[in-house]
């Protein structure tokens, strides 16, 4: 794949706008930032982020030993006893914090877990100069996570699809929102997309026309 250049308001939002652009998840293809966005004060000064993604290649071993410590230095200056370790050196890179009442790192609707992953990312660029496909995750709360919005998504096109009408899910994190649109993504009678912005940002699955 020839590397392409995105622009959206924020980085995320250029990531979500490539998943469709291209057809792939975010794992399948490398993140440079070119450009970080600006919101500006009353719209004075801001600016668009700009990305340009390319087909990605295995994660070398010192880049996986270089985030571990990245995120080991994050939690020693908040003051969190946890241990890190390595669940996949391929990209995206999968970390996953073990340890006793962590409650604290995931925060409500896993917000401070997202914000935690999302430093790590910011702080990864600054080294590789380059966005690194990573995931960070607290004693496996994501993948019970993800299970829990598999099922959600399905029943909810079930009520879609008796119902003939949207419905409309409750604002969610990126990473979230993408796993309800993968879980729909070949439904023969719904669709979904994303409408709202920043923190309010929110996932509608619809009837398919016809």
């Amino acid at each position: 794949m020839e590397a392409i250049e995105i622009t959206a308001g924020t980085v995320e939002q250029a990531i979500e706008k490539a998943e469709a652009q291209l057809g792939l998840s975010r794992d399948q293809f490398r993140v440079q930032v070119i450009r970080e966005g600006r919101s500006g004060i009353l719209g004075m000064g801001s600016r668009e982020a700009v990305i340009k993604v390319s087909s990605i290649a295995l994660a070398a071993e010192n880049v996986v030993s270089g985030v571990t410590d990245i995120l080991n230095t994050l939690l020693g200056l908040m003051g969190v006893q946890g241990n890190v370790e390595v669940l996949s050196e391929e990209l995206p890179l999968a970390l996953n914090i073990k340890g006793d009442d962590l409650g604290i790192l995931i925060g409500r609707r896993g917000q401070t877990l997202v914000a935690l992953e999302y430093i790590t990312k910011l702080i990864v660029v600054r080294w590789l100069k380059t966005w690194l496909p990573l995931t960070i995750d607290v004693g496996g709360y994501k993948k019970h996570r993800r299970d829990s919005l598999q099922k959600l998504a399905l029943y909810l096109a079930e009520q879609v699809k008796s119902r003939h009408r949207a419905l409309t899910m409750e604002p969610m994190p990126a990473d979230e929102r993408r796993i309800i649109h993968l879980t729909l993504a070949d439904h023969p009678d719904v669709k979904t997309e994303s409408t709202g912005e920043g923190e309010n940002r929110k996932v509608v699955v619809l009837p398919k026309e016809g």
